[in-house]
């Protein structure tokens, strides 16, 4: 299969750029043109050729086979976008370094195609795109256009031998995970309900008034601190608070870049997500914009999913292009009209299939605590035979208030989380515990798990050891491995989970530890050096069961847990049975690790 690495450069302006607009609403715009485009095929001389469209497409179908081509770019979700969209060329498998890089360096660090050619020493890359701000195709000269395409042959082969070194060992496991997942963006089979997400739209601006009408919220407690966080409290929402770094005493953090004032406009409650758009001054509040930005998807086509591989610390995937599908609103009234409005193509229907709490699972199968194994293994309501334990009666005669802190306490409270964390969690879902009785429960759930409870600790001394650069050990043999040398843990994908520039530091606690981020040091600890694990575990496995479902239908999203595919009506009752069944398969290194799902089949997402 030939390699075939490609470079698109396209017109831009001050108000039309990636900067200004997502990459779907990019490529589809009538304003779209590309200027030239890059090739190199394997190790060959890379080819630079300018045109229209119709020029560029009958050339480039004519000159390479694409449907047994590798195509690889630095952002393939555009490049790729481009190929697919605007020239009808499919190649056979999509790769992409930027997927690379943050796999392999992680997410903290620039993945720019000029950071990682500088981290490798490949070169530079060059600054000719600057001078073709605001110039059409026609309006370059035929030197300038000799320079551009000279920019664009560099960033093909910085691309090309950034690969060959990202290459080098990376799993391959995770290139057709790369792969499935920008054939998610590239090749896009969803379908929007365009009149569902307009009546929706008008709902939703009608419900923001009567919501403002109802709560009386005026100018002045919009703007007072303290008024709006009383308003913030009727509602049951706990008002945020930061360190000020004037006075180094706690304060509400109500500001606009404060970052727990930015999550309360995705607050499930419809009526704090008006009242912090309020605040801001916005015309929208978070849902109206969504369905806006969904409503102009739907006017251009189907729905390109853009779904962020190797998002997150742990290697989860993320959202992207503005519109999270990894975060679309469940709670509330109306909440589950977007997801509605997501539906299979004619003559087909929509699975999805979600693993069932698969962190608690792989938590008690990696600390080796047995029985709460065996408990899931055996299908027991797990939940009640925590809340048995915590209010010491017998399983028959748990109540669903009971069974709930149950639920609860095993989610919850098995990455070392204290009692006062417990008791807000437990009141941000209605219900009032006082914190004498969290106390208890904490210390009942840790007696009852001491596996997990040690586990904590090897956490803990893991830190201390790799912060001195010393190898250790963690959780069940055979899964993860201490890298000290790249302060890291080798998971079973094989990729590694870092913790860079690892420091431990004295405090009046003991050790304390911090790692390195673009943000800043993050601090860390054994719970929740776990707790990163179990996501990361989990990923892997989910990663794995995915390529497996591919093979036979065509996977369209992944949130969180959960793998949605696409299959022929009247496929449906065999395709429910294998994507169960491969969800609940776990690979050779996961042993005994009882996994489990639900799933759900419909011709809309929201009702799977």
């Amino acid at each position: 299969m030939k390699l075939i690495t490609i470079d698109f450069e396209t017109y831009y302006d001050k108000e039309f750029s990636l900067s200004k607009l997502t990459t779907e609403e990019y490529v589809r715009s009538e304003k779209f043109e590309i200027i030239g485009v890059a090739i190199k095929v394997d190790n060959e001389e890379p080819v630079w050729a300018s045109g229209t469209h119709e020029q560029l497409k009958r050339w480039m179908q004519r000159e390479f086979v694409w449907s047994e081509a590798m195509v690889l770019a630095h952002n393939t979700m555009f490049d790729g976008a481009i190929l697919s969209w605007v020239l009808d060329i499919h190649p056979r498998v999509w790769l992409d370094t930027l997927c690379m890089g943050r796999a392999t360096h992680g997410v903290e660090v620039g993945g720019s195609l000029k950071a990682l050619a500088e981290r490798y020493s490949l070169g530079e890359k060059g600054t000719e795109v600057i001078n073709a701000l605001g110039k059409r195709r026609t309006d370059f000269t035929d030197e300038e256009l000799a320079r551009y395409g000279d920019y664009c042959i560099n960033d093909v082969e910085l691309t090309y031998n950034l690969f060959k070194k990202l290459s080098r060992g990376f799993p391959k496991s995770e290139l057709k995970l790369i792969d499935l997942t920008l054939r998610m963006f590239t090749d896009p089979l969803l379908e929007l309900d365009r009149s569902l997400l307009e009546e929706h739209l008008t709902n939703i601006k009608e419900m923001k008034q009567q919501l403002l009408d109802t709560c009386g919220v005026d100018k002045d407690v919009l703007m007072s601190n303290l008024k709006l966080a009383e308003l913030l409290k009727s509602f049951g929402v706990e008002p945020p608070v930061k360190i000020s770094p004037a006075t180094g005493k706690e304060t509400l953090a109500l500001a606009k870049n404060d970052e727990g004032f930015k999550a309360l406009a995705e607050h499930p409650d419809p009526r704090v997500q008006t009242i912090i758009a309020a605040r801001l001054g916005a015309k929208s509040t978070l849902e109206e914009t969504r369905t806006e930005r969904f409503i102009e998807i739907a006017k251009r086509g189907t729905l390109p999913v853009p779904v962020r591989y190797y998002a997150a610390h742990t290697g989860r995937w993320g959202g992207d292009d503005k519109i999270n599908m990894q975060n679309l609103p469940s709670r509330g009234a109306n909440a589950n009209k977007l997801k509605q409005s997501i539906i299979a193509p004619k003559g087909y229907t929509i699975i999805d299939a979600d693993s069932a709490q698969i962190e608690a699972r792989v938590l008690a199968w990696l600390a080796e605590q047995d029985e709460l194994v065996e408990a899931f293994k055996d299908g027991k309501d797990v939940y009640k035979i925590m809340a048995a334990v915590i209010y010491n009666k017998p399983i028959e005669e748990i109540t669903k208030d009971e069974r709930f802190v149950g639920k609860t306490t095993i989610l919850g409270a098995g990455y070392g989380m204290g009692a006062m964390k417990f008791q807000a969690q437990l009141k941000s879902f209605g219900f009032h515990m006082e914190l004498e009785e969290a106390r208890r429960v904490i210390d009942v759930y840790r007696r009852a798990n001491n596996d997990i409870a040690t586990l904590w600790r090897e956490a803990q001394i893991m830190l201390e050891r790799l912060s001195r650069g010393e190898g250790s050990f963690l959780g069940r043999a055979g899964v993860l491995e201490i890298v000290p040398e790249e302060s890291g843990i080798r998971l079973p994908s094989g990729l590694l989970m870092r913790y860079d520039d690892l420091q431990a530091e004295e405090s009046e606690k003991g050790l304390q530890f911090s790692y390195k981020t673009r943000r800043g040091r993050i601090n860390i600890y054994g719970g929740k050096v776990i707790e990163n694990c179990c996501q990361a575990i989990a990923r892997c496995i989910i990663g794995e069961q995915m390529l497996k479902i591919s093979k036979r239908y065509r996977v369209v999203l992944t949130v969180h847990d959960a793998i949605t595919c696409v299959v022929r009506d009247q496929d449906v009752d065999e395709a429910t049975h294998f994507v169960e069944s491969c969800m609940r398969w776990t690979p050779p290194w996961a042993e005994g690790l009882p996994v489990n799902c639900e799933s759900g089949a419909s011709k809309n997402y929201g009702s799977c």
